[in-house]
C-alpha cells in the first residue's frame, strides 16, 4: 500500500482512504454483509484511513465500523470522525451545526461508546457553526488532544481564512473537502493554504457520488432516500451533459487499459502528496477497481488531454443544492459553481 502524510502535522495513512457514510445514509438502501466485506477487504489491501461521521445514520455507521474492525488491532486504523450534525427522529439533517465546546465533549462521549474504543485519530467539525467562533471550538479540540480522547484535529468543508484562524490556536491536520475533475473549488485559495500551513487534504465526491464512476446511466432510479436525487448535477437538465464529459474520459481510460473511475482518482492522486482520495466504495469490487487507481501513472500529455476533456468549471450544476451550498464556509470565497 502506498502511504501518505496528512500534512506536516498528521499521521501517515494509507494514499486511498476508505469513506463510510453510504454504508448508513444518503445513498438509499445498504447491504451489511456487504458493507463488513468492504471493510474487511480494505484492511486486507493495507488501507488504514477509515472516515466516519456520528450521524451517519444515527450512529449507526460508527456502530458498523467497529463490528468491521472487530479482530484487527487498534493501530490498523486510523479513525476519522466527524461530528456537529444536528438531525431528528425522521432522519433530515436540518437542525443545523453545534461546534460548542460542551456539545463536543458529548458527541465524542458517544462516538467512543459506540466505535469501541478509548481515542479517536482524527477528530472534525462537519461543518463551521456560524454561531461559535472557530477558536473555541478549536480550542475545546485542542484540550481533548492534552486528555488524550483524540490524537489530531481536522477540519471539514471550512474556508481560507477560517483555516488561518483554526491553526492559530492548535496545528490542524487535515481538511476534509470535496475535490474531483468536476469539484476543483479548492485550487484557487483554500489548497494553496492548506500548503502554505502544512495541512493535508482528504477529499470526498472524487468521483463525484458516482456520477464520473462510469457506472451512471440516464435510466438509472433513486430511491426517495438517496439525496442524489436532489442533487443538482443529477437533475435531468444537467445529467446529459455531465454524462457526456464521462465518456470523453473514457475513451482516454480505454487508451489506458484503465476503468473510467481508475482515471478520475489517479488524477486526483496526482494533484499533490498532500491529497489522500476517499473512496465511498459499499462492496468489494468497486474497492477493488478503486485500489487499482494507485498503480495507475498519468503522464502530463494524458493529464493535459484530461484538462481538453474535462476543463475547470465544466460540470452542469453545482456540487451541492442552494440550502446545502448556504452552508459550506467553503464556498463563501469563491464561485459555488466550481
Amino acid at each position: 500500500m502506498h502511504m501518505r502524510s496528512l500534512g506536516s502535522h498528521g499521521p501517515q495513512v494509507s494514499a486511498l482512504g476508505l469513506g463510510c457514510m453510504g454504508m448508513s445514509a444518503l445513498y438509499g438502501p445498504a447491504n451489511e454483509a456487504e458493507s463488513l466485506a468492504t471493510i474487511k477487504a480494505a484492511l486486507e489491501a493495507g488501507i488504514t484511513l477509515f472516515d466516519t461521521g456520528d450521524f451517519y445514520g444515527a450512529g449507526h455507521n460508527e456502530l458498523l465500523l467497529q463490528k468491521g474492525l472487530r479482530g484487527h488491532e487498534r493501530s490498523q486504523a486510523v479513525l476519522s470522525v466527524k461530528f456537529g450534525v444536528l438531525g431528528d427522529p425522521a432522519g433530515s439533517w436540518a437542525g443545523g451545526i453545534d461546534g460548542r465546546p460542551a456539545a463536543i465533549k458529548n458527541f465524542l462521549a458517544y462516538s467512543l461508546q459506540r466505535l469501541g474504543t478509548d481515542y479517536v485519530d482524527i477528530y472534525r467539525l462537519a461543518r463551521l457553526d456560524p454561531a461559535v467562533p472557530i477558536e473555541e471550538t478549536v480550542g475545546a479540540l485542542a484540550d481533548l488532544v492534552k486528555a488524550g480522547y483524540v490524537r489530531y484535529i481536522g477540519l471539514s468543508e471550512v474556508g481560507a481564512k477560517t483555516l488561518r484562524r483554526a491553526a492559530a490556536v492548535h496545528p490542524i491536520c487535515d481538511v476534509q473537502i470535496e475535490y474531483s475533475l468536476l469539484s476543483r473549488g479548492i485550487e484557487a485559495e483554500i489548497l494553496p493554504t492548506c500548503r502554505e500551513l502544512g495541512i493535508g487534504v482528504t477529499a470526498y465526491g472524487v468521483l463525484s457520488r458516482g456520477l464520473i464512476s462510469g457506472h451512471w446511466s440516464q435510466q438509472r432510479e433513486l430511491s426517495t432516500t438517496d439525496f442524489r436525487a436532489s442533487n443538482p448535477r443529477f437533475s435531468s437538465e444537467n445529467l446529459e451533459h455531465n454524462l457526456a464529459l464521462v465518456e470523453a474520459l473514457r475513451a482516454l481510460a480505454a487508451a489506458k487499459g484503465a476503468t473510467v473511475a481508475q482515471v478520475a482518482i489517479a488524477w486526483v492522486l496526482s494533484q499533490g502528496q498532500d491529497i489522500v482520495p476517499l473512496v465511498g466504495a459499499r462492496r468489494p469490487d468497486r474497492l477493488s477497481e478503486a485500489l487499482g487507481a494507485l498503480d495507475l501513472q498519468l503522464t502530463a500529455s494524458e493529464l493535459a488531454r484530461i484538462e481538453v476533456a474535462i476543463p475547470q468549471g465544466a460540470a452542469a450544476g453545482a456540487r451541492y443544492d442552494a440550502q446545502r451550498l448556504a452552508a459550506l464556509d467553503s464556498e463563501q470565497e469563491k464561485d459555488a459553481t466550481l
